[in-house]
């Protein structure tokens, strides 16, 4: 009766430790899809983006730019080692060109295609670090104290955050600017890309 009785119990702790498996996956594969797809709409706006709305360096190309920089840093960790796709440099607040969102300004003119290519290698750095992170490593802390001011990158609000935080945060502000992209391609060529519901 004991051993049936530990075996029970070991198949019930089994079973639970499964289940626990079963569901962090399904978390985070559910994060995965629609990070990946609000990606993929981030690139449908850009690839809609008539030339000269990209190439005269205004509000639409700074804003996807700051989306772009912001979302390759948010993935990093430890973040003492992001090292940007598309290398930027801080100016002076005062300095800021027309259109600019902040003062993070790209190193030169980046082309579309440059972008576009960025955006593939950066999906996969969001896909590795969303679907192959363990539970504990998402629930770490994302930045360390001496990481704030390595890259003049790191807002106060998101020092406390763990890593399943700051996906969270950065799916949030890309969707929040994917939608002002949608909003300058909407009132300059009256066309917008269609809804992605799940990544290719």
């Amino acid at each position: 009766m004991g051993r049936s009785t530990s075996r029970w119990k070991a198949n019930i702790a089994y079973l639970g430790i499964y289940n626990r498996m079963n569901m962090d996956n399904a978390y985070q594969q559910t994060l995965w899809k629609n990070f990946a797809a609000e990606i993929d709409m981030l690139s449908a706006a850009v690839q809609l983006s008539p030339g000269q709305l990209w190439d005269e360096e205004g509000k639409f190309y700074y804003l996807t730019y700051h989306t772009t920089i912001f979302l390759d840093y948010y993935l990093s960790r430890p973040v003492r080692d992001f090292v940007p796709v598309l290398p930027y440099h801080i100016i002076d607040p005062g300095k800021m060109p027309a259109g600019a969102v902040d003062d993070v300004m790209p190193d030169r003119h980046y082309s579309r295609q440059e972008l576009m290519d960025a955006l593939i290698l950066i999906r996969e750095k969001c896909r590795r670090m969303t679907l192959v992170s363990t539970e504990e490593q998402l629930m770490a802390r994302w930045i360390e104290p001496e990481e704030w001011d390595l890259h003049d990158l790191c807002p106060s609000l998101v020092r406390d955050y763990t890593v399943l935080e700051i996906l969270f945060y950065n799916l949030r502000h890309v969707q929040h600017h994917v939608g002002q992209l949608n909003y300058i391609l909407r009132t300059t060529i009256d066309q917008v890309p269609g809804w992605i519901a799940y990544p290719a």
